[in-house]
């Protein structure tokens, strides 16, 4: 029975179920039919009253005392991050990023199916990168219009980035994951995240100078 989610759910709470998605898949793959709230805050550095409060939004996944069955929430977060189906995916940009995307093998396990590359360089359109033939960049509406495609990534330079959204945009893309250093416009409905290493690598800067002093 599908869930039902109340939708003043805040957006940094939806942004820890993958953690605990992920912390779940582990200990299940090393035999744990069961963890607390306390086992999970410990490897993931989230206090455990934090977990149960997130947890709580979504119903009572756990009993006191005995904590949850792993198999059990983990299909209970699948089921509302919607990871409990293969969403298939387009990647624009087919250089070292992009094609590195394209070679990786940890997508499809966790919901997603890299279907797509595409490139604007001569150069590339017409290679095979992994088991994907690179097309063309003026080929991507007509190929995803009518596919079903709702997710698409970004992997070009930061000048190119806003007119590759505006494509995926116009071919009915509703999720953009952009590796591209800036910002992009989308229209209200669409998401977008961002991935930009030198951001995260600057955050931690800051918290270096402690020992330089």
């Amino acid at each position: 029975m599908p869930l039902k989610l109340n939708e003043n759910i805040p957006d940094i709470v939806i942004g820890r179920l993958p953690l605990y998605l992920r912390a779940l898949t582990y200990l299940q793959q090393e035999g744990h039919e069961v963890t607390s709230s306390h086992e999970l805050g410990q490897r993931l550095g989230i206090s455990s009253a934090q977990i149960r409060k997130d947890l709580s939004h979504f119903g009572g996944f756990g009993k006191q005392g005995t904590g949850y069955q792993i198999p059990y929430l983990i299909h209970k977060l699948q089921d509302v991050l919607q990871v409990n189906r293969i969403w298939p995916v387009a990647v624009v940009g087919a250089g070292n990023l992009g094609s590195a995307i394209a070679h990786y093998r940890g997508f499809e396990e966790r919901g997603f199916r890299v279907c797509w590359l595409f490139d604007a360089d001569p150069r590339r359109i017409g290679q095979q990168v992994d088991s994907f033939i690179v097309q063309p960049i003026s080929e991507l509406q007509a190929t995803l219009s009518g596919s079903n495609c709702q997710v698409g990534m970004i992997a070009v330079p930061a000048d190119r980035a806003q007119e590759v959204a505006d494509l995926l945009v116009g071919a009915g893309v509703r999720a953009i994951l952009n590796y591209a250093p800036i910002n992009i416009n989308v229209p209200p409905g669409v998401l977008v995240q961002y991935i930009d290493p030198v951001v995260h690598l600057q955050h931690m800067s800051f918290y270096l100078r402690a020992s330089d002093e």
